[in-house]
């Protein structure tokens, strides 16, 4: 008796069995329907991505290396073309140089210029602002309209918080800057340069941002395309400025003073995307170590992600900056596997249009 209902279960379980393969084999042979691939992240008329953020950098940074062959280096290095390519020019200066024009005509690797210029070099803002300086800008409007039709970003005197005189006649007020800004970008849109996206750059220190005239650097939204700013960790445990990501973003001596740049930027300027037109981590312990500054580096990507704003990251590359601090990714192994983590990521896969 037990042996024939075992006999039956058996039999059961396999028609059950042949009935449930039946479906599953025609559903084998049923081509399955294409899924979808996501539309490309591309870049729009002002050079904001769509989706994910510009990669970029300023390589060989107080070195007087060419800036071209110093950007090559450190896509190598960092293991992604540089979007964005960094360089910095004063006064009457004749750019974008043949180089720089040459490296955003490389189709195997798309960038795009960023442009630092200080127009008043050698004068004053207050003199820039009364026109005494039109001739240089009307030179350079006049070469990019005969060379360069492509798009680029500029950045007019960049962290100018560090040339401020606020004494009343100075030429260099805050109020000085924002004026000198809005009639540069003025001027040069009169030219016709409406491949222009201007970028107002920001020093990334605490103790400006406290001043009292510090608001008024802001030249104005008509006349400002993205809102940039440069700063730069510590990796040094509990040195000066040691933190992580956000702290790059949002350092202040007090927030009921100053809520720190990303808020201010983001909550004041809304509709303006931000860029880290330099960011950088170096190290001031007495003997480094490598797990300090790739600590720093881990905490990028996933604090990213709390700073939607952020369209652009642009690191600054030097062995030795005016401090003498090493601010390359690469000074450690454990630092550079760390760094190369964050060049690896797919959200920096945004395409130039």
């Amino acid at each position: 008796m037990l042996r024939k209902s075992v006999y039956s279960l058996a039999a059961t379980l396999a028609g059950i069995g042949a009935a449930l393969a039946g479906p599953v084999a025609a559903q084998a042979t049923t081509p399955a329907t294409p899924v979808a691939k996501p539309a490309a992240c591309v870049t729009d008329a002002k050079l904001v991505p769509g989706c994910g953020v510009l990669w970029g950098a300023a390589a060989g940074g107080f070195t007087g290396a060419p800036r071209d062959l110093e950007h090559k280096k450190w896509e190598q290095v960092s293991g992604r073309t540089a979007t964005i390519f960094h360089t910095y020019h004063k006064g009457d200066e004749k750019f974008p140089t043949d180089a720089e024009i040459a490296m955003t005509r490389d189709k195997a690797h798309p960038r795009v210029l960023l442009l630092n210029w200080r127009v008043e070099y050698g004068s004053t803002w207050a003199n820039v602002a009364a026109g005494k300086l039109d001739a240089r800008i009307d030179a350079f409007a006049a070469r990019i309209k005969a060379t360069y039709p492509e798009k680029f970003f500029l950045v007019l005197n960049h962290e100018p918080e560090d040339d401020v005189r606020a004494a009343a006649g100075s030429g260099m007020t805050a109020k000085d800057f924002a004026k000198s800004f809005r009639h540069v970008i003025q001027r040069l849109r009169g030219h016709g340069l409406t491949n222009m996206v201007s970028v107002v750059a920001y020093m990334g220190n605490e103790k400006w941002m406290a001043q009292s005239w510090w608001k008024d650097l802001y030249p104005g939204d008509d006349v400002v395309d993205w809102i940039g700013v440069d700063s730069y960790n510590n990796a040094q445990p509990g040195g000066f400025h040691t933190g992580d990501f956000l702290y790059l973003a949002n350092r202040t001596t007090d927030k009921t003073l100053f809520p720190g740049w990303y808020t201010w930027a983001s909550t004041q300027h809304p509709t303006k995307p931000l860029m880290f037109a330099e960011w950088g981590v170096y190290d001031e312990s007495p003997v480094v170590d490598g797990a300090h500054k790739a600590a720093v580096f881990d905490t990028v990507l996933p604090q990213l992600s709390m700073l939607p704003k952020i369209k652009a990251l642009v690191y600054f590359e030097t062995e030795s900056d005016q401090a003498g601090r090493d601010i390359r990714p690469d000074d450690t192994p454990e630092a550079l596997a760390a760094f190369r983590k964050i060049a690896a990521d797919p959200r920096f896969d945004v395409k130039l249009r």
